[in-house]
């Protein structure tokens, strides 16, 4: 009985973190297939057009999505959390691949919904299915502008660094001996952080700051007709930029937080590993 309730338990986690990033790329990628297709449609250049409207969508994605997931998993909905909690809040690391395939598989069935949602939009805009909207689905270097002259080794440290950042302030934001956000406030912070990063870290590689956000809806692209799915716009393997490195940058982040501030703060009860701290409002 006692391993059947251990089993249902990581189903139960799993199924949140499948559920939460589900809703976090429903508004992300839903949010670029909006603008992006509609831009081409009315701008020859087919830009992404309004960026503010992507960052806040992105942002308040990540917050739905810790809102619905948190309860029963603890919200990562990201490797790159997944991995640093493990290594450094002492989440089990039996746990980090299944929850890792849990929010890939929720990214990917959540951009299979947006593709087919936008099928008409999409194919309008861009009947090849090619560069010119692959980043509805998944980023690229510059945000697959070939005028900014950014390639694999530039996305790539861009990724480490506004990954670093994420997982900096998520350890702070979360840490009940830190200053926490109260009344359950915790989720809506760390939306304003990811809206932040893509409003000051956006250009070089479009922010994924995801391994899943990211291979999930690209994996989702190629089966629906982006052949060029792997490569950037100078016919690169990219793919791999940001899978290797938010997971780089997480460890980055959440180091440099028990670096220079969780080791100096007063010790406590220790919170659940891995988890959301409920508020004690």
């Amino acid at each position: 009985m006692a391993e059947r309730r251990i089993r249902s338990g990581l189903v139960g986690e799993l199924s949140a973190e499948f559920a939460g990033t589900l809703i976090l790329i429903l508004f992300g990628c839903g949010v670029v297939a909006q603008v992006s297709a509609g831009g081409a449609l009315t701008d020859p250049a087919g830009g992404l057009g309004d960026h503010d409207s992507i960052a806040w969508a992105w942002g308040l994605g990540v917050t739905l999505g810790v809102y619905v997931a948190a309860r029963l998993s603890g919200a990562h909905l990201n490797p790159a959390v997944t991995v640093a909690l493990a290594a450094f809040k002492g989440f089990p690391w039996r746990k980090v691949a299944p929850y890792a395939l849990a929010q890939t598989a929720g990214a990917f069935v959540a951009a299979l919904l947006v593709r087919w949602n936008y099928s008409e939009a999409l194919a309008k805009a861009d009947p090849g299915h090619t560069i010119k909207t692959q980043g509805v689905f998944s980023t690229l270097p510059g945000n697959g502008n070939p005028a900014l002259p950014v390639h694999e080794w530039g996305a790539f440290r861009d990724q480490v660094i506004g990954t670093a950042i994420l997982l900096l302030l998520i350890m702070a934001i979360t840490d009940m001996l830190n200053t926490p956000p109260g009344a359950n406030l915790g989720p809506f912070v760390i939306g304003l952080v990811v809206v932040a990063i893509g409003m000051a870290w956006g250009t070089n590689a479009g922010y994924a700051i995801n391994p899943a956000r990211d291979f999930g809806p690209r994996l989702a692209s190629f089966f629906t007709g982006y052949g060029g799915a792997w490569r950037d716009q100078y016919g690169n393997l990219y793919f791999w930029v940001p899978i290797i490195g938010p997971l780089v940058g997480g460890l980055l982040g959440a180091g440099l937080y028990k670096v220079f501030i969780s080791r100096f703060l007063p010790s406590a009860e220790p919170e659940p590993p891995g988890r959301v701290p409920a508020s004690k409002d």
